[in-house]
């Protein structure tokens, strides 16, 4: 039987999140609010509404030409530290996406949507996404900061903005347990269990909470 569950990172340690789910505020944490344009300084798990908190997540943020000059959409900022992408361990990603079956199978085609809660075609409602895969299961805790350690990781090289069906962001084929078995994106072996990682950044395009958004994730499995 395959079955699908989400988990957050808090501190390394996976959260399942079951009905919750993660929300995205200001420097001042839970409940403080982001500036229309500007993106998100904390990040928790909560309810589907953002008004339950939850464990506090390692937050990463989307950094572009913009804020931070020559990054060309390559890095985040984690908690406080400018990193490449692939520098990004997956013990401080956002979201660990798992898949297991009862027998071992390989996992093909797999796609990451944000949509709107109702309509998985659809984008997400008042807010702008971003998303990136992370493939840097080992060494776990160690964060890689310049372009020698970038072997490190072989997950996402840019952001990309995952919007409904209009564009997904594909994820690695068969990453294996704790995506251990992932050099890259075209892993054929099968396992009983795959997981994926990522990390997100959230920017309001208007004001006022957002509660329309979530994260859609799709398989095929033989």
């Amino acid at each position: 039987m395959a079955q699908i569950d989400f988990y957050a990172l808090v501190g390394g340690t996976e959260v399942i999140l079951g009905g919750s789910g993660i929300g995205f505020f200001g420097a001042a944490g839970f409940g403080a609010s982001v500036a229309v344009g500007a993106w998100q300084n904390s990040s928790y798990v909560t309810d589907g509404n953002g008004v339950v908190q939850g464990s506090v997540l390692t937050n990463t943020k989307y950094m572009d030409s913009t804020n931070y000059p020559g990054s060309d959409n390559r890095s985040g900022i984690v908690a406080t530290t400018q990193l490449d992408l692939r520098g990004i361990p997956n013990s401080q990603s956002t979201v660990n996406i798992r898949f297991t079956h009862s027998s071992a199978v390989q996992c093909i085609n797999n796609k990451v949507r944000i949509y709107d809660r109702a309509n998985i075609n659809a984008g997400p409602t008042g807010v702008d996404c971003r998303f990136a895969e992370i493939i840097h299961p080992a060494p776990w805790s160690v964060q890689g900061t310049t372009p020698a350690s970038l072997t490190l990781g072989s997950g996402y090289f840019r952001w990309i903005q995952p919007v409904g069906s209009a564009l997904m962001a594909p994820m690695a084929n068969s990453p294996g347990m704790s995506g251990l078995q992932a050099p890259g994106s075209g892993f054929t072996g099968t396992s009983v269990r795959h997981d994926w990682y990522g990390v997100l950044s959230a920017s309001p395009n208007s004001i006022g909470s957002k509660s329309q958004v979530g994260l859609f994730f799709s398989t095929e499995y033989l």
